[in-house]
């Protein structure tokens, strides 16, 4: 996208890449290219799975405070608050799945934005929080619905009114990322994941993934009739037909989106 933001697209995957030495921070150029890659990865049919990631060392370290520093009260509100939220929902809308290839720190905004993916694999030695609080504000990006979501609310108000961050082990332990592997290994992990999920079908991925997003958001019996409804949409198309006949012919299914 510009020298901040990098997609780069192998096969069916794409990965978002944060480029901002030396801290990753998301200052307006930051998000403005962010939104704009999410956006370019939801449009594009090629793309089955994104990988989103930032430096060797550093995810990213939240909101260039600097920058804000600079602002009026009224510029916070309305064009700092504003695109941040923008940037992150823009994140959190892409339809196909997302996974946060977390390295080094991921800190304030750093691990909301991570919170936007569907899940998150997170290199040792790691760290993430929410430390706004010791800088008098707070998580503004979605860190007070995500993080109690990921980890539950007891951990969540922990974390978050003390400031304080935490390992990859404990990120691994409370459920916040799926799994933590070596440092070196951790794209080429994240990637091998994201690429067998571009494997298969691309209508079932993202009518499962709506399912599981909104169902949450409904009482059980209406998220199994939501549910059935997602699932009766895939009946009639190529790739079921195309599932079937691989698996009666003992063969790898070849999906087409269709």
């Amino acid at each position: 996208m510009d020298e901040f933001v990098r997609v780069e697209t192998d096969h069916a995957v794409a990965t978002i890449r944060l480029d901002r030495p030396p801290m990753n921070a998301l200052s307006a150029d930051v998000l403005h290219s962010l939104g704009a890659a999410a956006s370019q990865v939801s449009a594009d049919p090629a793309v089955r799975s994104v990988v989103l990631t930032g430096g060797q060392k550093i995810f990213a370290a939240g909101a260039d405070v600097k920058e804000m520093s600079a602002q009026s009260y009224a510029q916070m509100v309305a064009t700092h608050s504003r695109l941040l939220q923008d940037t992150f929902r823009a994140v959190a809308a892409i339809g196909k799945p997302v996974i946060a290839a977390i390295t080094g720190y991921a800190l304030g905004g750093g691990l909301e934005l991570a919170l936007c993916a569907d899940f998150r694999i997170m290199g040792q030695g790691a760290r993430v929080g929410q430390p706004e609080i010791l800088l008098g504000i707070m998580p503004g990006a979605g860190g007070t619905q995500n993080l109690p979501r990921a980890v539950g609310m007891r951990r969540a108000k922990e974390l978050i009114l003390t400031g304080q961050p935490f390992t990859a082990a404990q990120a691994e332990d409370w459920g916040l990322v799926n799994q933590v592997v070596p440092l070196d290994a951790l794209l080429k992990t994240t990637l091998a994941t994201a690429r067998r999920i571009a494997e298969n079908a691309p209508i079932s991925i993202r009518q499962a993934k709506q399912s599981m997003h909104r169902g949450l958001q409904m009482s059980l019996w209406d998220a199994l009739a939501f549910e059935i409804e997602a699932y009766n949409r895939m009946v009639p198309t190529d790739d079921r037909r195309e599932g079937i006949n691989a698996f009666n012919e003992k063969r790898k299914a070849v999906f087409r989106g269709r």
